[in-house]
């Protein structure tokens, strides 16, 4: 790979790396932060020594986007690596699907991202044996015995659970077992999984990190070179790699997550403490609340407690009457994005949640019209 610029910042607040990272060494008459590189292939005469041979394996966009992305997950640690993909389930699948082979056991959260039964049955097709435990209670332990690899999401999407990461992660590797963490919902401003011992830091780019609900992206980040290889050889064989456009618009996004976490984080405060006073019981679920259960382990590990806040209304009926009602709030899926979002989270199947479970995704607006749309909601769905 290319060295384009400086290999990591000084050390400084989330706010100054975010800004800066990745970013080349300054050249005069040239932008700060370079254009996208639209190339299916470079000039490359001779033997194919240098870093840029054919499109879908290196990308100078991608070279600025994963360096700047490796900072932020690890800061200021050597021999780490990232690699982007075109979106989190590629990033996922690239894990999983290089580090497992047929016979190995793999152990993942039974509540976690939707899309994950789906891939156990894709690799149980290939032999490997799946177990499943709860992320609330460091479950995963119970079952970690003989696991080449032990996979978490903490918080998990979309129940809001946390495990501690660096139990588990010293459990799994003195069993002998690989710890990759599902970072997406923390980002890495909120936790870094690196330094609480995981082995990979695996996330979906398409949420808070970019924040702008406009690109699909996901992204790698490990310290193991050999591991890591595998990942890349993965990525090469199946393709799933990110278009200089998005990786340039990620970059470029990145530059506000310091702003938009600090801010999504206190308004999510603010509407979890809303909904938590609202006369109606709500089970509302935040770890920055210091009433969840989660709190005491999200706060020896977590810097922030990110945007997503969940809620059970009494019925479907009421959940859509709710979401309907909303005037800030869009009611979209995915969630991280600037613009408030909220969605009945058992319309699509697939997550342990009551009919009335509601997800909300908290973004930037004032947080005194955020609280006060739900609570107008809350009192107008009740009727």
């Amino acid at each position: 790979m290319s060295d384009p610029g400086p290999q990591g910042l000084p050390s400084g607040g989330d706010g100054t790396r975010a800004v800066r990272a990745g970013l080349p060494e300054p050249v005069k008459y040239e932008p700060t932060l370079p254009g996208p590189v639209f190339a299916a292939h470079f000039h490359l005469p001779g033997e194919p020594t240098g870093p840029y041979t054919y499109g879908r394996d290196e990308n100078p966009t991608w070279t600025l986007l994963e360096r700047a992305v490796g900072e932020l997950e690890a800061p200021g640690e050597d021999g780490v690596e990232t690699l982007v993909f075109a979106s989190g389930m590629a990033a996922v699948s690239s894990v999983l699907f290089s580090q497992l082979r047929s016979g190995d056991v793999v152990v993942l959260p039974g509540d976690g991202y939707q899309a994950l039964p789906l891939v156990r049955a894709q690799l149980e097709a290939y032999g490997v044996e799946v177990r499943t435990a709860p992320t609330g209670g460091d479950a995963q332990l119970d079952v970690l015995d003989g696991a080449k690899l032990l996979w978490i999401e903490t918080p998990s999407n979309p129940g809001l659970d946390v495990c501690d990461i660096r139990r588990l992660a010293s459990e799994a590797h003195a069993r002998g077992a690989l710890v990759a963490v599902d970072n997406t919902l923390a980002t890495p401003l909120g936790q870094r999984p690196l330094e609480l011992g995981a082995d990979f830091s695996v996330a979906s780019g398409t949420k808070q990190l970019t924040g702008h609900g406009d690109l699909l992206l996901g992204y790698v980040t490990g310290r193991d070179a050999e591991a890591m290889s595998a990942v890349r050889r993965w990525r090469k064989i199946i393709g799933a790699i990110p278009g200089p456009m998005e990786a340039w618009l990620a970059h470029r996004s990145l530059a506000t997550l310091h702003l938009r976490a600090e801010r999504q984080s206190a308004n999510a405060l603010a509407v979890a403490e809303a909904l938590r006073d609202w006369p109606e019981e709500l089970g509302v679920r935040y770890p920055g609340l210091p009433t969840d259960p989660s709190h005491p382990i999200a706060s020896k590990q977590m810097r922030r407690y990110g945007c997503v806040v969940s809620f059970t209304l009494p019925t479907r009926t009421r959940a859509e009457r709710f979401l309907d009602t909303l005037r800030l709030v869009d009611d979209a899926t995915s969630f991280g994005g600037v613009r408030s979002t909220a969605e009945r989270r058992g319309r699509w199947g697939g997550d342990a949640v009551p009919e009335g479970f509601i997800r909300m995704s908290v973004g930037a607006e004032d947080p005194e019209d955020l609280v006060a749309d739900v609570q107008r909601a809350l009192d107008e769905s009740a009727g």
